[in-house]
């Protein structure tokens, strides 16, 4: 089978490896898609430090199970599925069920470098995380449901009563799956501050009213259309946009901290002290608000069509993540196809 290798910071390779076999309680999923995320991308570029070479990263996919080992239940060969990659010690999946996320010693596939991930042709999965997909929808779209799924934990971490008006600080792909999340959570008015254009047009497109953070600052644009946000969810993480988000919400907001642009970033104190506003973190999911990430886009997928940018063979895998990194301008999801590219193996 093929997998994609970071040989080395700012390279991928196709590498050819035996399938594996799925031992007790494993699931073998031949891979359809795998999406890339930033935190791949910035894997990719050795920013952020959680991706090594010689790993096989990807966590964002869908597909069709191939084998099942023993002691697997319900699953069987041929299902469209997806997987939860956040992964507890089996033992302890009762006791953590919702909150996986804190259990201390999970680990999440495509992050942790010992384990081969799903830019690949097969993935290895514990059968407790796999996920089948709704009737009906086209196996590519359940790559989407992975970052959904963080967006759907990042909302549920807003007390309902400040959904009224919300800024979404970054229109990218995880910004898009925040306004997704809010509007299915029953938000009112949304507003997604996005520097890049074909990016706010994507978001105008969910719903959600667009600002250029170039027009001037974030506090004033929102006063003059008609006040500031109640709530905020930060989905790029740097300190600029963490401060944006101090000042673009009432006394007293909860803010969401969900996108991972910077390890570091610097906060004014007496902004979240003085006035009282919460600063909230929101890392991955529970297998709840994965379940409900996928009931989400089986309800209405065409909708969520519109998240995916475009579709490359394994081959052009490494020159979509070295463009990626440079910035050039893809608003939406890139998925790498591997039910396609040549023969299957």
């Amino acid at each position: 089978m093929r997998e994609l290798v970071l040989t080395e910071i700012g390279r991928l390779d196709v590498r050819e490896t035996p399938i594996p076999e799925p031992g007790p309680d494993e699931v073998l999923i031949r891979i359809a898609a795998t999406g890339i995320c930033g935190s791949d991308v910035h894997g990719y570029t050795g920013e952020n430090g959680r991706r090594h070479p010689g790993q096989v990263m990807g966590h964002e996919s869908s597909g069709t199970i191939a084998a099942v080992g023993p002691g697997v239940g319900d699953l069987t060969a041929g299902m469209p599925v997806t997987f939860n990659p956040v992964v507890v010690p089996a033992e302890d999946a009762a006791e953590f069920a919702g909150r996986e996320q804190h259990h201390p010693d999970k680990y999440v596939i495509g992050v942790a470098a010992a384990i081969p991930a799903s830019f690949a042709d097969y993935v290895l999965v514990p059968a407790r995380n796999v996920v089948p997909l709704p009737d009906g929808l086209p196996i590519a779209l359940g790559a989407l449901i992975e970052p959904l799924a963080v967006a759907v934990h990042a909302v549920r971490r807003l007390p309902k009563e400040n959904l009224g008006r919300v800024l979404v600080i970054g229109g990218g792909p995880i910004g898009q799956s925040v306004v997704i999340a809010l509007r299915d959570a029953g938000a009112g008015t949304i507003v997604v501050s996005e520097m890049d254009a074909a990016r706010r047009g994507l978001v105008q497109k969910l719903g959600a009213e667009v600002i250029d953070p170039a027009d001037g600052p974030l506090a004033d644009q929102l006063r003059a259309r008609g006040g500031l946000a109640d709530a905020a969810v930060d989905a790029v993480g740097i300190t600029p946009t963490v401060r944006d988000a101090l000042t673009s919400t009432a006394l007293g907001a909860p803010i969401v901290l969900v996108g991972m642009g910077s390890p570091q970033v610097a906060v004014d104190a007496f902004l979240v002290s003085t006035e009282e506003r919460s600063l909230i973190g929101s890392f991955t999911y529970g297998s709840d608000d994965f379940t409900h990430a996928t009931r989400v886009i089986g309800a209405d997928p065409e909708t969520y069509r519109a998240l995916i940018s475009r579709e490359i063979d394994v081959a052009d895998a490494d020159a979509a993540f070295a463009a990626l990194a440079e910035g050039d301008g893809t608003p939406g999801k890139i998925l790498v196809r591997f039910d396609r590219d040549g023969e299957t193996r």
